[in-house]
């Protein structure tokens, strides 16, 4: 049994911030367990309500299934009691399930399932999906909306119903009205949390939706200024926002936006640049050139005053 009842996991991830921590490797792209080690336990240190071990910005896709165990247990293993620890499941339902329960014997306290590989499928295709993860672990899963899964308000309706462990609607998609409905429907029955790229950009609006929280890829080098952004968020604090948005979030997106993949590229570039070196990320992703890395390090300069 997890450590944590799926319902008070998704209470807490719902009061704080997130974050998918980057997953380190070596020169030679081996995974770098102890540098990935002393990186949880840094981030733990902040005040964080859970870190999605091996998750899109940790290169999950680029992960054997063996690799993604060890990530998963060198967080579980590295991180404070008090911060949660959500492992990966996905690809197809076999693997998916076996991701899940790997993840269950690993310690982990929650899952995020993310889309199948690759296929197109029907939503009664993916309702059974979901419903066969849900059904091979007792911990809570947290159900990624995004790409070649986005689930219908009336599929996640019915989701909810049918497994009591699921906890959480992670909106990858940016559809505000099927947000709306779903959070019309089952109002504080599941956790939703904000899951676009650089999900700062879009925190505001979605609060009002009932959108409490939302997993920043910016907290693993900048956590100082991700906190100071989340708290500007939660206090409604309009002015703060738009100008951190402004000074900060809205500049290092257009560095992201200059080649596909560079969502997860320019964290590694951060990392780097900020003295918290993970190393390169692996194909088919590609890291950031000089020029970019300088137009980041402006962009990391210009944070500082906000965080201090």
């Amino acid at each position: 049994m997890p450590a944590i009842a799926p319902t008070e996991l998704a209470e807490h991830l719902g009061s704080g911030l997130l974050s998918f921590p980057v997953t380190h490797f070596t020169r030679d792209l081996a995974f770098d367990e102890t540098a990935y080690r002393d990186n949880i336990a840094r981030l733990g240190k902040y005040e964080v309500t859970g870190l999605f071990a091996a998750g899109g910005t940790g290169e999950f896709f680029s992960l054997t299934p063996d690799e993604v165990g060890g990530v998963v247990r060198a967080a579980v293993q590295s991180a404070p009691d008090d911060t949660p620890i959500l492992a990966p499941a996905g690809h197809g339902t076999a693997q998916a399930v076996a991701f899940a329960q790997d993840a269950e014997a690993a310690g982990a306290d929650g899952l995020l399932l993310f889309p199948p590989y690759l296929t197109e499928a029907s939503t009664d295709g993916l309702v059974a999906h979901v419903r066969a993860v849900c059904a091979a672990t007792s911990l809570g899963v947290v159900l990624y909306s995004r790409a070649n899964a986005v689930y219908t308000p009336d599929a996640v309706v019915t989701l909810a119903e049918a497994c009591p462990n699921l906890i959480g609607f992670k909106d990858g998609v940016g559809d505000l009205e099927a947000i709306t409905r779903i959070h019309s429907r089952l109002g504080d029955r599941l956790v939703y949390i904000g899951g676009l790229p650089t999900a700062e950009t879009f925190a505001l609006p979605y609060l009002e939706l009932g959108v409490t929280t939302y997993s920043s890829a910016i907290f693993n080098f900048l956590p100082e200024f991700a906190l100071t952004f989340y708290g500007a968020v939660r206090a409604g604090d309009r002015a703060t926002v738009q100008r951190l948005l402004d000074d900060v979030v809205l500049p290092y997106t257009t560095i992201r936006d200059r080649k596909p993949g560079y969502a997860v590229s320019i964290v590694k570039a951060g990392m780097d640049l900020s003295g918290h070196p993970a190393g390169p990320v692996r194909p088919p992703l590609t890291d950031l050139d000089e020029r970019e890395r300088a137009l980041l390090t402006d962009v990391i300069e210009a944070s500082r005053p906000a965080a201090a």
